[in-house]
């Protein structure tokens, strides 16, 4: 079977990375792909929002089946287009995606469903948002209620703060029409944790926990990013822990879609603060976290396509008892432009990933780059993660910081305490 991934970050490299490997993929098609995606794949140029020519695409190939885990496009409606051209694809359609587009359908369904939440208020007027702030005072949590490519979640430590996250979002639009509408809740104190749970709309399989970590910079601070590391599985979560997960959040959520008359095929991925009072929703996400992913896809023992294929046709029933997962840890180390997330310069030469790549139980993902000219260069905020695999945490951790110091490009950054609290 051929296949196509829409996509071009490291999420869409680790998922042509493992697909690669099932004895059932013919040729394997990246749109549009990055520097390390040809390496597994064709990179195809055509953009991740351009659903005509992507579906017209899939049917001249004869493409068995379309993987898309990427936000816009869910949320712009991909699954459903194909779907309304008979073509089969993998990801959830524009309503169901409306989990993650507005954190506002989010909330509400959080509320019908009895999910536990932060309380929280929604404004579409900012002096009404900043009367409110000022009323309820600071640690708050300010969320643009569109999609910000994970950058619209402000975690306002005073009321300076969230005043000036107010204005961003509110009135400079920094994240365009994601900020049209805001939720404003109370802060939590805890530890996050990244549940993904796949579905084929009627049963579902919920994965290892992981626990990625957002903040640009060490000992969470700097702004809020795509995600800058993760480690899989998380040595603190316990059975009891998942249960109550599964009891509280994962069941009702697709629950309470299935009431509402949305048919939600593809993953969930909650994002979650364990806190003294037990788990709460931070928010909800409509396909595979980017980097928790990659460490999945290193993780997970079975044929990936059996999985989507389960998703899409409704046999995750059957595969329930047989999904496994490798014995150990694995994680992921992003490495990033200097600036990001906020500036940063493109076009700069990457060297070393040879000799990261030789190293025991390491593979590097692509996402910001692109090969031109016989060169490997930056061409995004997040460029690359170095994913390594241990029978402990510790082992997996220092072979992913021995690699990353293998890979040279100006101004490379990265976070040296990936995983530090789970040790």
């Amino acid at each position: 079977m051929d296949i196509l991934i829409v996509g071009s970050g490291g999420r869409e490299h680790a998922l042509a990375w493992k697909l690669g490997q099932s004895p059932r993929v013919g040729k394997l098609y990246i749109a549009p792909g990055n520097g390390g995606t040809r390496l597994v794949g064709e990179d195809v140029d055509i953009g991740v929002l351009e659903f005509e020519k992507l579906a017209n695409f899939a049917r001249d190939k004869q493409i068995g089946l379309t993987i898309c885990s990427l936000d816009d496009p869910l949320s712009g409606g991909i699954a459903d287009y194909f779907r309304s051209r008979r073509l089969r694809i993998w990801g959830p359609s524009k309503d169901a995606a409306q989990i993650e587009s507005s954190k506002t359908f989010a909330k509400q369904l959080m509320q019908d469903a009895k999910i536990p939440t932060a309380q929280f208020k929604t404004f579409a007027n900012a002096t009404q948002a900043l009367a409110y702030v000022r009323t309820h005072g600071a640690p708050i949590v300010i969320k643009a209620s569109g999609l910000a490519l994970g950058k619209g979640v402000y975690v306002c430590e005073t009321l300076g703060e969230a005043e000036r996250a107010i204005d961003e979002i509110m009135v400079q639009k920094v994240h365009k029409d994601a900020g049209k509408e805001v939720v404003i809740e109370d802060f939590l104190r805890g530890e996050e944790v990244s549940i993904h749970a796949l579905t084929d709309g009627t049963e579902h399989i919920t994965f290892p926990p992981s626990q990625d970590h957002k903040r640009a910079l060490d000992n969470d601070m700097g702004g809020n990013t795509g995600g800058m590391g993760v480690i899989a599985p998380v040595p603190w979560v316990t059975a009891d822990m998942m249960t109550a997960i599964e009891a509280e959040i994962v069941t009702p959520a697709f629950e309470q879609l299935k009431k509402r008359g949305v048919e939600y095929k593809g993953v969930l991925y909650p994002g979650i603060m364990m806190t003294v009072d037990g788990p709460r929703v931070l928010e909800f996400n409509a396909r595979f976290g980017d980097p928790e992913c990659q460490v999945y896809m290193r993780l997970l023992k079975n044929d990936l396509l059996d999985l989507f294929e389960a998703s899409v046709d409704g046999g995750i029933s059957e595969m329930k008892e047989t999904v496994e997962w490798e014995k150990g840890f694995a994680v992921n180390i992003v490495l990033a432009s200097g600036g990001y997330p906020g500036v940063y310069e493109k076009g700069l030469p990457i060297s070393g990933l040879d000799e990261a790549n030789a190293m025991e139980g390491i593979v590097v993902f692509h996402a910001g780059t692109k090969y031109e000219n016989g060169s490997l260069l930056t061409n995004g905020g997040r460029v690359l993660g170095v994913s390594a695999t241990g029978m402990r945490l510790k082992e997996a951790l220092d072979r992913a910081y021995e690699a990353a110091g293998k890979i040279r490009f100006e101004g490379m950054q990265y976070r040296r305490d990936i995983g530090a609290k789970a040790l």
